[in-house]
């Protein structure tokens, strides 16, 4: 089975290119996704451990906890270091399932692929984009981010043109 890595920085379009992927068939796993289930359930107590008071009713608080480790690189890195290894068994079971399923190729959609090392897990990258124009004027849309949280992540995230250059396939948005 072959493993294409989905990637692209937030408001690219990457979502809809990973819900083009599975309409036609193909098993997608979503590190997002995987995320936020993680931190309603096994992530959740960890996550308190380390960081007391960012979730409730066994949950986390996502602001509660974004505001925590946002511009705090040493309280990022001890979060990745909880959060990263349960994707990574969440993501290899994924990957068993899908072999076993028979599929000739599987994506990966996984929004820090370059920044945590992932291309070198995957046969190859795909890149999603769009103008940074485009880019911010989708995610304002949204309605869920100011301009400087925009920057704050778009700061941690590697350079869209470095991605292009990285990729095996650009799907321009």
């Amino acid at each position: 089975m072959k493993i294409l890595g989905l990637t692209g920085s937030i408001g690219m379009g990457k979502s809809t290119t990973a819900k083009l992927f599975a309409e036609a068939g193909v098993p997608v796993y979503d590190a997002d996704a995987t995320v936020h289930l993680l931190y309603e359930g096994e992530a959740a107590p960890l996550i308190e451990a380390a960081f007391p008071g960012t979730t409730a009713n066994g949950r986390v608080d996502r602001p509660l906890l974004s505001a925590r480790v946002v511009h705090d690189a040493a309280a990022m890195k001890r979060l990745e270091s909880i959060v990263h290894p349960l994707l990574g068994a969440s993501r290899q079971k994924f990957f068993d399932e899908a072999e076993r399923s028979g599929a000739p190729v599987a994506v990966v959609d996984v929004p820090l692929l370059f920044e945590t090392g992932g291309e070198k897990r995957v046969d190859a990258v795909v890149v999603v984009t769009t103008s940074p124009e485009n880019q911010r004027e989708r995610i304002l849309a949204r309605g869920t981010m100011t301009n400087e949280a925009l920057d704050s992540i778009l700061a941690r995230q590697l350079p869209d043109a470095e991605k292009r250059r990285r990729a095996d396939f650009v799907v321009d948005t």
